[in-house]
């Protein structure tokens, strides 16, 4: 199948509300080079992409964006920004 049940739904939701609080957590880092307004914009730039992907069903796309926000928290976390 290619469309996601309310089963994987379930499943991958854990992992997803995860990604989004560390990124946020990362994002908050004074190791990132970031002002406050710079800071706030990627705080909502993430929150947008997010909100888009609660609204994706296709599996092959909730499984790249999960790689795509793991591969973000990667580089937050190596003080360099995506």
């Amino acid at each position: 199948m290619i469309w996601a049940t309310a089963e994987d739904l379930a499943r991958n939701r854990p992992v997803v509300l995860s990604l989004y609080r560390q990124i946020l957590r990362a994002l908050n880092s004074p190791a990132l080079p970031l002002g406050h307004a710079t800071r706030l914009a990627k705080k909502a730039e993430c929150r947008a992409i997010f909100i888009f992907g609660a609204e994706e069903r296709s599996l092959h796309n909730i499984r790249d964006l999960l790689d795509a926000a793991r591969h973000t928290l990667g580089l937050l976390n190596r003080g360099r920004l995506p």
